[in-house]
């Protein structure tokens, strides 16, 4: 790969890391994006589901098509990186190297036009509202596949920890669902002193923190990979009163829709059980934030064959383990073969690479080059006779 696409990649990748936004405010990003596929010659349709746009380029007269998408959005962080490059917008900031993941996606545009001998439609998807797990949804709401049709969507996220350049993926399950439950506890308030007079919520929140650790424990295939985590408990008691009312909020992450119903099953069941026998009341709500993300094995053999073409066989592992954290390229996955792929970004250090979501977290731009090669070989490979079936 000519080192003239990963120099653009960089100077692109640092110029949105300055001009991170949230959620579906990414307009001024999206412009960006826009005019930067606009000037590299592919035609931009910007305004879909919100801030997403797709820019497309189209060589030889195939009627295939496939997608690489990219995520917009950063997080509600103050930056302490300490860049030359920082956030420009205060509060935010690429912590989760989205601003990689575009600018890759960007220095494959940039190859592509130049130098692409390909036949078929490539397509870019660049989604806002990643982390808050909605944007995919929003997309597809708008019509994005009836109007944009693709054959496959593939993409690919930087992971700290992984060795810098190592591609990993897998058929199957990739990343977990992420469900969140609260669980409203209710009894009766009092003095302190008198608990006798009082309906204790907090002792059935307190017996309702434990036992929901027996569903991993107790309920799940020991198996199958699940967390139930309690993260917050709130009430509207004082230092000397019992409170009323407790609050119970968690996280839980899951890699089949039959694990998450299992697990929703038991939470009903426990909280509401305590509740009965403390003689209080409980209730739950509880939501699907992501769904898992499952790769189509056809899919990643094209990732795989790529990776090694284009980085070489030492560099892809093509059974990665799969990890617990939630994206919502699930949305596409379930709705058209994709694959969603790992690229390291190098050992986590201090004064090194940082976490994801850290406010010291800095995008490894080493890496760029290598994305750039994996996606610009998956569509020559793909996108030439009698190679997409």
């Amino acid at each position: 790969m000519s080192t003239g696409h990963t120099d653009r990649a960089k100077q692109w990748r640092r110029q949105l890391h300055r001009m991170p936004g949230t959620g579906f405010d990414v307009s001024e990003t999206a412009d960006f994006l826009a005019k930067t596929c606009t000037d590299l010659g592919w035609e931009v349709v910007t305004g879909i589901g919100g801030t997403g746009l797709v820019a497309s380029l189209r060589r030889g007269t195939s009627t295939r098509s496939i997608a690489l998408r990219a995520d917009m959005d950063g997080l509600p962080i103050d930056e302490q990186t300490g860049v030359e490059h920082s956030s420009q917008n205060p509060g935010t900031m690429h912590a989760c190297g989205h601003d990689g993941h575009m600018a890759m996606v960007l220095g494959a545009a940039s190859a592509l036009t130049e130098e692409g001998d390909f036949d078929g439609t490539v397509r870019l998807f660049f989604q806002p509202a990643e982390e808050p797990g909605t944007g995919a949804e929003a997309m597809l709401a708008d019509g994005l596949l009836d109007r944009f049709p693709v054959n496959a969507v593939y993409g690919l996220h930087n992971i700290p920890g992984l060795p810098a350049s190592e591609l990993n993926v897998r058929s199957g399950p990739i990343m977990a669902a992420e469900d969140n439950f609260e669980i409203r506890i209710s009894g009766r308030g009092g003095h302190a002193s008198a608990p006798h007079l009082v309906i204790d919520p907090m002792v059935a929140g307190a017996e309702t923190v434990l036992a929901l650790q027996t569903i991993v424990a107790r309920d799940i295939d020991p198996l199958d990979s699940v967390v139930v985590s309690c993260t917050e408990l709130v009430t509207d008691g004082a230092r000397n009163a019992i409170p009323g009312e407790v609050m119970l909020r968690g996280d839980v992450r899951t890699f089949t829709d039959e694990d998450s119903a299992l697990v929703e099953a038991r939470i009903r069941e426990i909280a509401e059980g305590i509740g009965i026998a403390h003689r209080a009341s409980a209730s739950v709500d509880y939501s699907r934030v992501f769904r898992p993300t499952i790769n189509d094995p056809a899919c990643v053999d094209h990732v795989i064959r790529a990776g090694v073409t284009a980085l070489g066989e030492s560099r892809v592992n093509g059974a990665c383990r799969a990890i617990t954290a939630s994206e919502d390229f699930a949305a596409y996955a379930r709705a058209v073969p994709a694959c969603f792929a790992f690229l390291g970004a190098g050992a986590i250090e201090p004064g090194g690479t940082a976490p994801l979501h850290s406010r010291d977290f800095d995008f490894n731009d080493s890496i760029l080059g290598t994305g750039i090669d994996v996606y610009v070989e998956l569509v020559r490979s793909l996108l030439t006779e009698g190679r997409m079936s």
